[in-house]
């Protein structure tokens, strides 16, 4: 059993906000590891308290092959001067101890872990966009 960590951020508390980075962020999951959903023991999801307007696992669920993997939503702790809108995930799932791990940190959440960090994230949004041209 491995274990997955990731996180995000989202500019706004809105339900289509929300999906557009957590699916951002799970299609990143997978594209980067090799697993599938079958793989996948659970997965707890934790938002800041400033997110409130969908489950992040309700939009996790929605995936395809996700619908059975055992999914909680919970509240981040939340301390002063921490990370806003921070959606993140911890997965256990079933991998070979020789299978690379690729940990998935976005947006402005690539500043909690910028050594997992995809390099294309730890710009702006824009910069992100002119580097990919």
């Amino acid at each position: 059993m491995r274990a997955i960590r990731g996180a995000t951020t989202v500019a706004e508390n809105t339900i289509e906000a929300m999906r557009e980075v957590v699916t951002e962020l799970l299609d990143e999951l997978e594209n980067r590891n090799e697993f599938q959903p079958k793989d996948m023991i659970s997965v707890t999801f934790s938002v800041t308290q400033d997110l409130d307007a969908i489950f992040p696992a309700a939009i996790a669920r929605a995936r395809p092959g996700w619908d059975n993997v055992a999914m909680l939503d919970v509240q981040q702790m939340h301390v002063e001067g921490s990370l806003q809108r921070c959606i993140r995930f911890l997965i256990h799932a079933y991998l070979p101890a020789s299978a690379p791990i690729h940990h998935i940190y976005l947006r402005n959440a690539a500043s909690l872990r910028p050594d997992w960090s995809l390099p294309q994230y730890l710009q702006t949004p824009q910069q992100a966009v002119k580097s990919k041209v």
